[in-house]
């Protein structure tokens, strides 16, 4: 009697390791965007993030534009771009794309032909271009400016399918376009507390954000600056994820309880 106690007590402890064992390698982490949304048909948000222009600054590369009336002229302003290679999103040329555009340099200032030098730094897109057409207006008739950056990027590390540094054509991009870009967060990326660094008079902000809660729609880092790298970390499932070797012995852990436990069962 004793002997059939102990053995259904010994089995009883091997059934509780083994789905402890097993469960532990499971995450109960929340993957749902937004989940503090009210289940009603429509929700409106009352407040959101104000987006504001990103300024110009040292490094950063200006696709400048200037056309007027005399097709020659516009020509020789605008034949003084460079081309500067930057790191690439597609992955193609070792990670490099050649960039066209006007560099600005450690004083602020981008060089233009019959114009001379400007100083963009400090400046949005649009004062650049309105302060270029008043320089420009001097020696060409009725000029049209368009001012963008050519190299705006964001870079995108930690737990997301496609990291990497994203150029982005509009100067307007939030963190979920960014995110979007890099192929959404794998399975182990924390939604509750993305990190944005910032660049900010020479100094590094951190900010934390939670994409499962709608306040991030309110945070002055839903929309992202110029050189902001946003990081995703693992969640605690990708932390004590095993390797190859671990799992491998995992199983062999398992396939060994079960058989004892089939043992002590047929003694019953």
């Amino acid at each position: 009697m004793a002997f059939h106690l102990k053995r259904k007590l010994i089995v009883k402890t091997l059934c509780i390791s083994t789905l402890f064992f097993i469960s532990s390698c499971i995450s109960r982490k929340n993957v749902t965007y937004l989940e503090n949304v009210s289940g009603a048909n429509r929700s409106v948000l009352e407040q959101v993030a104000t987006f504001t222009e990103p300024v110009i600054q040292a490094d950063d590369i200006l696709a400048v534009s200037i056309n007027t009336i005399d097709p020659g002229s516009a020509a020789v302003v605008n034949q003084a771009g460079t081309t500067i290679s930057v790191a690439s999103s597609s992955g193609s040329n070792n990670g490099r794309e050649q960039v066209s555009g006007y560099l600005v340099d450690k004083n602020g200032e981008i060089e233009l032909s019959l114009i001379g030098k400007v100083k963009v730094a400090g400046l949005t897109t649009f004062q650049a271009k309105e302060l270029i057409r008043d320089k420009a207006s001097r020696d060409l008739k009725n000029p049209n400016v368009t001012v963008r950056f050519a190299n705006f990027k964001v870079s995108v590390l930690g737990e997301v399918n496609r990291p990497t540094v994203y150029s982005v054509p509009n100067e307007k991009v939030s963190i979920l376009d960014v995110l979007s870009l890099a192929g959404d967060l794998t399975i182990f990326g924390r939604r509750d507390n993305i990190m944005v660094i910032r660049d900010v008079n020479g100094k590094k902000e951190f900010a934390r954000l939670n994409l499962n809660s709608t306040d991030i729609f309110k945070s002055p880092y839903y929309f992202l600056k110029q050189n902001d790298v946003v990081y995703v970390e693992p969640n605690k499932a990708k932390v004590l994820q095993l390797n190859n070797s671990t799992r491998t012995t995992a199983a062999l852990v398992i396939s060994a309880l079960s058989t004892i436990i089939l043992i002590y069962t047929r003694l019953d």
